[in-house]
């Protein structure tokens, strides 16, 4: 196994340099095209007085210049800080300063934003926009020969989604990168036949380090979008000629919905992958029917890269997220007394192996609030592990509701309401409540406008216990999600 992404592509150049990696739009790119693209990223990087070890922030759509500069930044030494493209002022400020990221590359639509807080970022020292004035940059005439990365050294510094507050920047090491994506090579059986649809965002780590990482490791082929268009997307599944495609929930309830217009249906792929967020079973059961195929649906986190998958082969159970990857190790632990539960008992999960991160930046108590002593990670998910090792998430720690002394999984009135007619979308949360502590509330977006408080929560009493029904329904235009399709659950309470 290489020591890093970097190597790993580097392998897969001098073994088939003329082999399309990339397309995009116009672009097709070969693997020896984008591995000197990225040489020259490298060598202007060290020729501006990068330091090894420096981190260089990438706040950029999808784009074959986003994964140049990755690999460049890697060739110089650099630490790569992953930037959200929906991040605005507050969001920018506190990662750029926290990450203490020297140089940014970003593109036209993103640079205002930079600028209006240029005064507010005391370590960045340069940025850098795609066009002429990268064009500018990369004019360098010193020799250069690329850093290999070692597999202990810092890769990339990828801030948590923030759904419950400010987040943190997740140091992942390149022992970490490597690891995680041989293992999901090897559950998933990807290899250098494989063709991708890629219409993930490249600074998540479901694009980025699942997508692109696999791709470029395998001596796979992959055809990247700007960004996820349902109509689009069909189409291209149309053409037969792509054999993977991942997604968020969200992508795969559109693609359901484009069906519904279109006589014409794609052929199956070989494979299609959720994660990111819950995959309901409905969506599941819809899926296989419409599209021929059932969905792989599998479990990650910014910290972990990939945790857990349905079998490529056997059982994919929907409403689950399978079992550890080769190499991993899980548990479902007490979230009070932290001592590991037997099958079938809701608790905290825990994650171990080469794929977990090293720690938080700059954050050494949240490190160790995060860890045991023998080196499990907290990952703050609440569910439970079955007889035959299928694991269940239940929700987020933080999002338990405790009513009355008992416990509410969000995630299981979720799912009973989005069976309700009439209802489009759920989102279940706990407010505060002087008799109860907390009480059920649920907001919901209507496909039936005639839909009514009174019948949600009748629909509840009749297939759930009492303290489990909504106490309060609030009807929404629409639900707040991050740029994964995550629900910020703490911006409707």
């Amino acid at each position: 196994m290489a020591d890093s992404i970097l190597e790993a592509f580097l392998n897969n150049c001098e073994k088939s340099p003329d082999k399309l990696c990339l397309s995009f739009e116009s672009q097709s790119l070969s693997y020896a095209a984008l591995a000197k693209r990225a040489h020259r990223f490298g060598a202007a990087l060290q020729e501006w007085g990068l330091e090894k070890g420096e981190r260089v922030a990438l706040f950029l759509e999808n784009c074959p210049d986003f994964l140049a500069a990755y690999l460049g930044i890697f060739m110089a030494g650099g630490v790569v800080v992953l930037v959200n493209t929906a991040y605005k002022q507050v969001e920018l400020r506190h990662i750029l300063n926290d990450s203490g990221a020297r140089l940014c590359f970003t593109d036209r639509e993103r640079l205002p934003e930079l600028e209006r807080l240029h005064s507010d970022l005391s370590s960045l020292e340069k940025i850098v926009m795609l066009g002429a004035t990268l064009d500018k940059f990369l004019l360098c005439e010193s020799n250069f020969a690329p850093h290999l990365p070692q597999p202990e050294e810092l890769a990339i510094i990828a801030y948590t989604s923030g759904t419950t507050g400010r987040s943190k920047g997740a140091m992942l090491l390149h022992r970490n990168l490597i690891c995680n994506v041989e293992s999901l090579r090897q559950a998933w059986g990807w290899t250098e036949n494989d063709h991708l649809l890629l219409t993930l965002p490249l600074f998540h780590a479901h694009g980025l380090m699942v997508g692109a990482h696999g791709t470029l490791t395998s001596g796979a082929s992959a055809e990247l979008k700007r960004h996820f268009n349902a109509t689009e997307v069909y189409d291209s599944l149309l053409t037969g000629q792509f054999s993977m495609f991942f997604g968020v929930p969200t992508m795969y309830t559109r693609l359901l919905s484009e069906a519904s217009q279109r006589s014409e249906k794609p052929a199956p792929l070989r494979l299609y992958v959720a994660g990111s967020a819950p995959l309901s079973a409905q969506t599941f059961e819809e899926f296989k029917e419409v599209f021929g195929q059932p969905i792989l649906e599998r479990y990650g986190m910014t910290e972990t890269i990939m945790n857990m998958t349905n079998p490529y082969e056997g059982e994919r159970r929907p409403g689950t997220v399978g079992l550890p990857f080769p190499g991993q190790e899980a548990r479902v632990v007490d979230v009070k007394t932290r001592q590991p539960l037997p099958p079938g008992m809701d608790g905290e999960i825990e994650v171990r192996g080469s794929h977990v991160f090293k720690g938080y930046w700059n954050r050494p108590q949240a490190t160790a609030e995060s860890f045991s002593v023998d080196g499990w990670f907290r990952t703050g998910d609440l569910g439970q592990m079955s007889a035959d090792g299928y694991y269940t998430i239940n929700g987020r720690a933080k999002e338990l509701i405790i009513t009355g002394g008992y416990n509410v999984y969000p995630r299981e009135v979720e799912e009973l309401l989005q069976s309700c007619p009439g209802v489009a979308e759920v989102a279940v949360y706990g407010l505060p409540d002087a008799e109860m502590g907390e009480k059920v509330a649920a907001a919901i977006v209507r496909a039936n406008l005639s839909l009514s408080e009174e019948t949600v929560i009748t629909f509840c009493k009749d297939n759930l216990a009492g303290y489990k029904k909504p106490r309060q329904v609030t009807f929404v235009e629409a639900l707040p999600r991050n740029a994964m399709g995550k629900i910020q659950k703490h911006l409707l309470r």
